[in-house]
């Protein structure tokens, strides 16, 4: 049987991204399969402080739910820090373009918002990485989740290119390598991203 995860996202991409990572030993869930679990407020000022945060309200959420005895919740937080921004857009990479009393605003939107602010940057000023930190707890367990961090070093390119993956992928330029995540494609991100080495370390754990 299939170790089960319900991942604390309704994202398609990112359910994809961490299911094809795992393999076929796990089974991956999503909030759409639970449309009851409440939204949570993304307000902590740390990645680990929002995954601990979305990861604890998914597990009193399910232990409702008697499919769901023997499974994991898993939570992620990760975002872009550039280094001339001082780490922006960092925890509110999702919403880069909005007002701090908006949700999530468009990859576009992201996207434009993070060129106008480094807009005539030199190369060397724009150095940048992706990070992830998962949290990850027992479906019907107490007590704070493992924490596993990944961070895929790299800079950001002076224009968008490409459409394989989404966020800021289409700026992203993986170190040693001329090309975007967007051009590269999910098979090379898929080895080098922040959430790829967050899960490595991850499945290497529950394996043990």
């Amino acid at each position: 049987m299939p170790t089960l995860i319900v991942i604390a996202s309704g994202n398609a991409h990112k359910a994809l991204e961490i299911q094809t990572l795992l393999g076929a030993d796990f089974e991956c869930r999503t909030l759409k399969d639970y449309p009851d679990a409440p939204d949570v407020e993304e307000d902590a000022a740390t990645f680990a402080g929002n995954a601990v945060k979305k990861a604890l309200s998914l597990v009193d959420c399910l232990k409702h739910h008697e499919d769901f005895t023997e499974g994991w919740v898993l939570a992620d937080d990760s975002g872009l820090e550039v280094d001339v921004l001082d780490g922006a857009p960092g925890v509110r990479s999702a919403r880069y373009a909005s007002s701090t009393t908006e949700g999530n605003s468009p990859d576009k939107a992201n996207n434009a918002k993070l060129l106008a602010e480094l807009n005539g940057k030199p190369a060397h000023q724009r150095t940048a990485r992706f990070r992830c930190v998962l949290a990850l707890a027992r479906a019907r367990a107490y007590g704070q989740p493992e924490l596993f961090e990944g961070a895929c070093e790299g800079h950001i390119a002076e224009a968008p290119a490409g459409s394989e993956g989404f966020g800021y992928d289409p700026l992203f330029v993986p170190e040693n390598f001329v090309d975007t995540f967007g051009t590269l494609g999910a098979e090379i991100k898929g080895m080098l991203s922040h959430r790829a080495a967050a899960l490595r370390k991850m499945k290497s754990w529950l394996e043990r």
